[in-house]
């Protein structure tokens, strides 16, 4: 008896192995698994910590992948997904898989493919390459890129669609400079086909980062990949138009509360979170529309529901339903990603997004949490009560995020594929990449350059948001074109003026004549402020706004040499200046209009109410601009301002107008402006030249179109001094002098 137990113990003991052999659970030891474990434990510090989501993967090394010992352990479908750049290149990281040398040693240049003759190539992939070709970013020379962007179209990956590349596989794999794609760079923005539209782009992307729309997170290569968002063709390339976001802004609650219009999937990826959507509407303040009316063979798929979808769909308006509401749910299309999630930031609707595993565009800089409700598919059900939960404080604030993003990342294609190059450089140049607060508070990222300074105070627009205050001096440039050759030149009684001012920390002469240099002997004695004479860079009209390093205050009064101003106007328009560090304060003030009959910008410097630009031959901003003017404008149009000798105010306008979305300040000055100021008594004065007005007209349209649109705003506003004309004491005036002038 005893004898049948024990051969009843050992035959179940055998038999339990074996089955838990048989499932996995037992790792028999075989040569090499010292190596094996060591090898997952290194990986395992590596790794990020993994999303219980996703699948787990035995650890190899890249040359092991083929082996016979690896094939052993995956299973087929594994085995499958080898041979795709999806999961072949999944662990790829920029210190695995990117070479930062020639990054050092050139600085973040980006080369582009030269365009082979015969291939076909769309209209939104050229114009995507333009617009690298015109940036700061772009190199024609290969030996000095940090980064490689192919000319090859990858954009469509659809085999059903006409814009897809036949044989791109070998075609990449030929290119000289591809080296298994090791500092490339790939834009998607379809990828699949009908009807599991996979992430699947048809050829092996290697060690190339991919900027794609509608990437998953378990295929999204963290600080590698850049996630876009999803685009139309006829999407504005540069500039685009304004949120709308402008006016009855509070209360911020519009006539619905939740809306949505648009296609209901009856088969297929991406039809079962639409087809649930009518549980929640209730066609008051919750309006989800769907229609099963789309595609060709619609009716031999259709429910029984569709008739009285299709009848409910076509009551609403689709662009009054989308400016009227308060948050605008977005589900996933076909794909993750849709075009409804931008027109719902540009239409100040907060988005409640409804596309579970979309990694968000741009979610490596972009904090979403402020500016979109995150919805989980599976809950769709508790939507409408967590959108009534929140405050209207809260809903305000995150409308106005959704302006700020639109309008700095996404309202073109320019600004989408800026952002995804400047991604990547705060990743190559990480010493010097831009902080959280730059991503995310006005002006945007693109604008905050890091190279610059890496403390936020030393930026014009963060003075309020870190609660601190410009500094209390100024630096005056007073840009000269002629030589010193009397005492009685107005350039002379201009450094008597400044000098005398409070405020005045030191003045820099800009020698910008073709004679010598005059001696220290030739220069008045201004008492204790420094004076300091440079000579320009190049002795080009731009080289008044070169980022100088004797620029030591953040301050900086732009004059011209035959510039008029007393010390009272000088200290008024600095003490102006302080409370509004972010733009351009000064006295002579222009205009621009749009002229019907010709169909372009026009210039005026007529006097009126109305102004939208302060010259800067009498103007105070802050020293950034320099270093925005020099390294971020482009070299076609600060050489057209060297070539003609004109319009780099207008050019500094722009500029500074397009980084805060505000007109300059106009401040106070002496009624005999017109007739002294920049007057025609001085030879060497660009105003006295009859075609100087028709290049500034030039100017402001060929400026306009680089910016993709009119960044200028108007502006009626004057800032006078306090009892400035009041019939009272002068005595009780503080600037008293500005109206005895």
């Amino acid at each position: 008896m005893q004898a049948k137990k024990r051969y009843l113990i050992l035959l179940s003991t055998g038999c339990c192995v074996l089955l838990l052999a048989y499932l996995g659970g037992v790792e028999l030891p075989a040569a090499g698994g010292r190596r094996h474990d060591l090898g997952r434990r290194r990986s395992r510090q590596d790794r990020s910590w993994p999303h219980y989501s996703d699948p787990l993967h035995l650890f190899q090394p890249w040359d092991q992948k083929d082996t016979e010992e690896f094939n052993l352990h995956v299973s087929p479908r594994q085995r499958k997904d080898v041979s795709t750049s999806v999961y072949k290149g999944r662990r790829c990281r920029m210190d695995s898989c990117f070479d930062f040398a020639p990054c050092r040693k050139n600085g973040f240049k980006v080369y582009v493919y030269p365009q082979q003759k015969g291939e076909k190539i769309s209209e939104t992939y050229l114009n995507i390459l333009s617009i690298i070709e015109r940036s700061r970013y772009y190199t024609s020379d290969p030996g000095q890129a940090c980064l490689f962007v192919l000319s090859l179209d990858t954009l469509d990956r659809d085999q059903l669609s006409p814009q897809y590349v036949h044989n791109l596989k070998a075609k990449i794999q030929s290119l000289p400079l591809w080296n298994d794609g090791r500092n490339h760079l790939i834009f998607n923005l379809y990828s699949g086909t009908w009807p599991e539209y996979t992430e699947e782009l048809g050829f092996d992307i290697g060690q190339a980062m991919l900027a794609k729309a509608s990437v998953g997170i378990d295929n999204f290569r963290p600080n590698f990949d850049v996630s876009l968002p999803l685009f139309s063709r006829d999407h504005p390339i540069t500039g685009g138009e304004r949120g709308y976001l402008k006016y009855n802004t509070i209360p911020p609650f519009r006539k619905y509360l939740l809306v949505f219009k648009g296609k209901r999937y009856l088969t297929g990826i991406g039809s079962d979170t639409r087809n649930a959507l009518y549980h929640v509407h209730n066609g008051e303040d919750v309006v989800l529309l769907t229609t099963c009316r789309h595609g060709r063979d619609w009716e031999k798929h259709k429910d029984a529901r569709c008739d009285r979808d299709n009848a409910e769909y076509d009551k609403y308006d689709y662009q009054e339903t989308l400016h009227n509401s308060t948050f605008c749910l977005v589900p996933r299309g076909r794909r993750l990603g849709s075009f409804r999630f931008l027109e719902t930031l540009q239409a100040a609707c907060v988005p409640v997004m409804l596309s579970n595993g979309w990694e968000m565009p741009f979610s490596e800089v972009i904090d979403w949490n402020m500016a979109a409700v995150m919805g989980d598919e599976r809950l769709l059900l508790q939507i409408p009560t967590t959108v009534r939960s929140i405050h209207q404080d809260k809903i305000l604030a995150l409308r106005q995020q959704t302006q700020l993003l639109w309008e700095a990342y996404f309202s073109s294609v320019e600004k989408i594929v800026l952002t995804t190059l400047a991604i990547i450089e705060d990743r190559v140049l990480e010493h010097n990449s831009r902080s959280s607060l730059m991503w995310n508070s006005h002006p945007g990222g693109l604008f905050a350059l890091p190279l610059y300074s890496r403390y936020l105070g030393d930026f014009p627009f963060y003075y309020a948001p870190l609660g601190l205050k410009p500094d209390t001096k100024f630096t005056a440039v007073i840009h000269m074109v002629s030589p010193l050759v009397s005492q009685s030149q107005p350039i002379v009684r201009l450094l008597l003026a400044v000098s005398k001012s409070q405020y005045c920390e030191q003045i820099i002469v800009l020698y910008n004549c073709d004679k010598a240099l005059p001696g220290k002997h030739r220069w008045p004695n201004i008492g204790t402020v420094p004076l300091i004479v440079l000579e320009g860079e190049n002795k080009v009209m731009s080289s008044r706004f070169f980022p100088y390093k004797a620029l030591v205050t953040d301050a900086v009064l732009s004059l011209d040499e035959d510039t008029v101003l007393s010390t009272t106007e000088v200290d008024f328009a600095f003490t102006v200046w302080q409370s509004f560090p972010e733009r351009i304060v000064g006295y002579p003030a222009r205009s621009h209009f749009w002229d019907t009959n010709k169909e372009r910008w026009g210039y005026t410097s007529k006097w009126t109410n109305d102004y939208s630009m302060v010259l800067t031959g009498a103007a105070i901003y802050h020293r950034y601009y320099h270093y925005l003017y020099t390294h971020y404008l482009p070299t076609t149009l600060k050489s057209m301002v060297d070539q003609l000798a004109n319009c780099e105010d207008i050019l500094m306008n722009f500029l500074v107008s397009a980084v805060t979305k505000l007109p300059p300040i106009k401040v106070t000055q002496k009624k005999q402006y017109k007739e002294t100021m920049m007057g025609q008594s001085s030879r060497a004065s660009r105003w006295a030249d009859p075609d100087h007005f028709a290049q500034r007209q030039t100017c402001m349209n060929k400026f306009a179109s680089w910016f993709g649109g009119m960044p200028l705003v108007h502006s009626q506003m004057r800032l006078d001094t306090v009892l400035f004309k009041d019939q009272v004491s002068i005595l009780r005036k503080k600037y008293r002098e500005i109206e005895r002038l």
